[in-house]
């Protein structure tokens, strides 16, 4: 295979892994190159014939009975034998601890994801992504009247864009991008040499305030609702920080 996007976007394209500007160059691309047309008709082949193929058998439910079963005898005679009589009281109250933090900090966990149309993994996907070289932004500006009318005729709606330079978060540019399965815009910003990316998406849910922050693999990001659409900011920033341009941002 001669052709670049052969060997490096038609796997990402197929599995559905590109944002929404990669994917639309690919298929521009695809109109003139024949041979990455014909590579991705053999992987669509290919994909199509090993899922109508019936390969997978589902084991009988009573033998999954059994081995769990089996496993579960096995693992309660182990940890009786290594553990003394004693130190079973302290196990007791370790679960009790663990139970009881649950159940107030599970309210907590329910509150901040807040019915998003997305979840947390996609929306560190798409953060991450975006800060591969050149996936940044699609439309590069500090101008908020250059960065609004960018995304007139792209999405079926144009997001709310301002620049908060004086308040210590210059915007960036924006992109399009993809989450939940649905086209959204990326306005980008930046704070002390740190990226923030705001996903913006239409909404016909009631308002919300800016939920607690969540937090995974070294990210913090928020999500609210107002005046009609979704935000969910997201960065490496403080939580503190973050917060503080979600504010902005809702005023």
């Amino acid at each position: 295979m001669s052709c670049d996007f052969t060997r490096t976007v038609l796997h990402g394209y197929l599995d559905g892994e590109l944002d929404a500007s990669r994917a639309a160059e690919f298929e521009r691309h695809l109109e003139s190159c024949r041979e990455c047309a014909t590579a991705l008709g053999a992987e669509e082949s290919l994909r199509s014939s090993l899922h109508g193929a019936s390969l997978y058998e589902r084991a009988p439910v009573s033998l999954r009975k059994k081995i769990r079963a089996d496993l579960d005898a096995a693992t309660a005679v182990s940890v009786a034998l290594r553990i003394p009589a004693w130190r079973w009281l302290g196990v007791a109250a370790a679960v009790l601890i663990v139970a009881t933090f649950s159940w107030y900090a599970w309210p907590r966990v329910q509150n901040s994801a807040a019915s998003a149309p997305f979840t947390a993994a996609e929306i560190i996907d798409a953060h991450v992504r975006s800060l591969q070289p050149g996936h940044l932004t699609d439309v590069a500006s500090t101008d908020q009247h250059t960065v609004k009318p960018w995304f007139n005729g792209k999405l079926a709606f144009v997001p709310p864009v301002k620049d908060f330079a004086d308040e210590g978060f210059p915007l960036v540019g924006g992109r399009l991008d993809v989450l939940g399965g649905q086209n959204v815009a990326a306005l980008v910003y930046s704070r002390r040499k740190h990226l923030i990316n705001v996903f913006v998406l239409p909404t016909k849910e009631p308002d919300t305030p800016i939920h607690p922050p969540g937090a995974r693999q070294g990210y913090q990001w928020v999500h609210w609702r107002h005046q009609g659409m979704e935000f969910c900011a997201i960065s490496d920033v403080s939580a503190s920080d973050l917060h503080e341009l979600a504010q902005l941002i809702y005023q």
